[in-house]
């Protein structure tokens, strides 16, 4: 894809060692992230026909595409951008719901690819649509989670999304991730913006 916001998007860089925190979390989280995951797998595979893992390519930082992973949720055929509620598989509505269907994403963290916190990774033809100032969330790897995940998540409209990733990029630090993971703690359990997706949205229609 045209990568029109590189300039812009090296405006506020990857704070120093944030590498060094995504690999000391991945170090903590391994194991048991290992043994869910082989229990997510277990139950897409005995639910539907189809590969257990889902890849689509997104954008990451600087414009750069790449693959990510996810357990696979819904039925193995073309889906829409936006979910619908009949072509999401019953394991698929306690993944996501969980929010263990983006649990293979910590291999898209190990590459180097994505991050623990940041702003999630997004298709390439709602990028095109940023203007330059929106442009400049892609200064970091995208992330598993982030400000936006923990302020409405998919409750609130992309650009909402957008404002709060903008203010992450600006005022990243180790303590503002420490504080992100925490509070996504208590989004996951009590399931906080899993539905949602407005349909008017401007960056996904």
């Amino acid at each position: 894809m045209t990568r029109r916001g590189d300039v812009d998007a090296c405006a506020w860089p990857p704070y120093r060692g944030k590498r060094v925190v995504d690999l000391a979390v991945l170090a903590v989280v391994a194991v048991p992230a290992a043994v869910v995951g082989a229990l997510c797998a277990l139950a897409v595979r005995l639910d539907s026909r189809g590969s257990v893992l889902f890849r689509q390519e997104r954008v990451g930082m600087g414009g750069r595409p790449f693959v990510v992973f996810k357990f696979r949720t819904m039925v193995d055929e073309p889906n829409p951008v936006l979910p619908d509620d009949d072509r999401i598989t019953q394991a698929g509505r306690v993944l996501r719901r969980l929010s263990l269907d983006e649990l293979p994403q910590l291999l898209n963290v190990w590459r180097g690819e994505m991050s623990v916190v940041g702003p999630r990774p997004t298709l390439a033809y709602q990028v095109e649509r940023y203007d330059a100032r929106q442009w400049q969330r892609l200064s970091v790897r995208p992330g598993l989670t982030g400000l936006a995940q923990i302020r409405g998540r998919n409750a609130i409209s992309w650009t909402a999304r957008i404002e709060h990733d903008l203010e992450y990029v600006q005022c990243q630090s180790a303590r503002a991730d420490a504080a992100i993971l925490a509070r996504t703690a208590r989004v996951i359990l009590t399931g906080e913006g899993v539905l949602g997706h407005p349909v008017d949205d401007e960056l996904v229609v």
